[in-house]
């Protein structure tokens, strides 16, 4: 297959990471050097969601060729206690590293978002170095609705981030956002232009991996019986609220419901988590898994949680949403309504939702999926269809390769021409 082109993709989460956007953009990587194009990724060691350096990572700079994809490891500053200020101070140290390293000539270049300020970091350079070359910036969260629903810093610094944030949407040749809702909030609260902004969709990163084990046999070797496992699985932060939990578990004991709250996974809060949890019986934590040990564990559990913090509505799409709509389970979503959770369960038919930070709402309604095998299967049918008819992998790389392909043959934007503070040349 001739080489369509050099693509440069800047992304602080990458694989073997398996949370968050980090999935996506390793698939989206190898998708597109099988599509054609020459893929160059740099990204940092793995660290997310432990917050710690992956055993075998950690050199200042590492080269990888992984499926066809180059990928340069950047080594950055990685916070043990990540607060707010310390996560920003990762992110800049990762952008100062992308700047500062050579970049080649790519064809175009993709900034994914998160993270947003190394991304932006990186804007500059493109702008300043490569005036000539298209950039397309892919969002998978948007990080001003997720400090104004987290209620994360001051106004003046939510503010700041907005501002940078816009000036980031607007300074892309495209923007590819995840979910319809985040185009909306791009051009009407950020002003980007409608036809620069397109919807490709995620997918499932586990949908051709085989699980280790049938249900039957994780269950046992889990020590699960015949309770209601209700499983919540990726990333355990401040968003995900999962506090929640933890309290529907301890609600449980009290009423000697044949219930198994299960967490699993790592992030921000695991430790706290953890402490809460002291005591309480019909709760489990379990440590990151791979691929196979996930999709088995998914498939054993009877209903599939994705939990929220309340006020959040429309900062992120839970990757794992995709990767529950594969497993065929029933998804139990404690948000908002009118959330992108609330409205994916609802157009898959997949699920049930409860009211965020209701422990008492959570278990009622995970007993009552227990109680009603039937509605399960049905809403788990369901979950699977949709994923086949909205989730697929292979048309997000084609629809994504195409839109490359748009953009490297369009002619020079003269805006991308200018200097990046917006003001014209004479």
């Amino acid at each position: 297959m001739a080489t369509r082109g050099r693509i440069l993709i800047v992304s602080l989460h990458a694989r073997p990471e398996q949370t968050g956007n980090a999935p996506y953009v390793g698939s989206l990587a190898t998708g597109l050097a099988r599509e054609g194009w020459r893929v160059r990724l740099l990204a940092a060691h793995p660290h997310y969601p432990q917050w710690r350096v992956y055993d075998g990572y950690g050199q200042w700079t590492r080269t990888d060729i992984e499926s066809g994809v180059r990928v340069d490891r950047l080594r950055h500053y990685v916070p043990s206690r990540p607060s707010a200020l310390r996560r920003l101070a990762a992110e800049v140290s990762f952008g100062l590293r992308a700047l500062t390293t050579r970049w080649g000539r790519p064809d175009a270049i993709v900034l994914v978002s998160p993270a947003m300020v190394s991304s932006s970091l990186a804007m500059i350079r493109a702008r300043l170095l490569h005036p000539r070359t298209p950039t397309v910036v892919w969002v998978q969260d948007l990080y001003g609705q997720g400090m104004s629903q987290t209620a994360t810093g001051g106004r003046f610094s939510r503010a700041l981030i907005a501002r940078a944030e816009g000036r980031l949407l607007r300074a892309a040749d495209r923007v590819v956002v995840i979910h319809r809702r985040f185009r909306e909030i791009v051009l009407d609260r950020f002003g980007a232009r409608g036809d620069r902004v397109a919807v490709v969709r995620n997918w499932s990163h586990l949908a051709a991996c085989e699980p280790s084990a049938p249900p039957r046999e994780v269950r046992a070797a889990r020590g699960w019986g015949d309770e209601i496992v209700v499983l919540h699985g990726g990333n355990q932060g401040v968003k995900q609220g999962l506090e929640n939990v933890v309290h529907a578990a301890r609600l449980a004991d009290e009423r000697e419901a044949d219930v198994r709250f299960v967490l699993v996974g790592h992030g921000s809060r695991n430790a706290e988590l953890r402490r809460a949890a002291e005591g309480v019986e019909r709760i489990e934590f379990i440590g990151p898994l791979d691929d196979g040990e996930y999709t088995a564990i998914l498939a054993a559990a009877d209903v599939l949680l994705v939990n929220e913090l309340p006020g959040v509505s429309d900062m992120a799409v839970p990757s794992k949403l995709t990767t529950y709509f594969r497993a065929g389970r029933p998804v139990l979503a404690a948000t908002e309504p009118g959330s992108i959770t609330a409205e994916e369960v609802a157009d898959a038919d997949a699920g049930l939702r409860v009211h965020a930070a209701r422990p008492d709402a959570l278990l009622d309604a995970a007993l009552e999926l227990g109680e009603d095998p039937a509605a399960r299967a049905r809403m788990g049918a369901a979950a699977q269809d949709y994923a086949r008819r909205h989730l697929e992998e292979s048309a997000a790389v084609a629809a994504f390769s195409r839109l490359l392909h748009e953009v490297v043959s369009a002619p020079a934007d003269p805006d991308r021409l200018q200097p990046p503070d917006g003001r014209r040349t004479p």
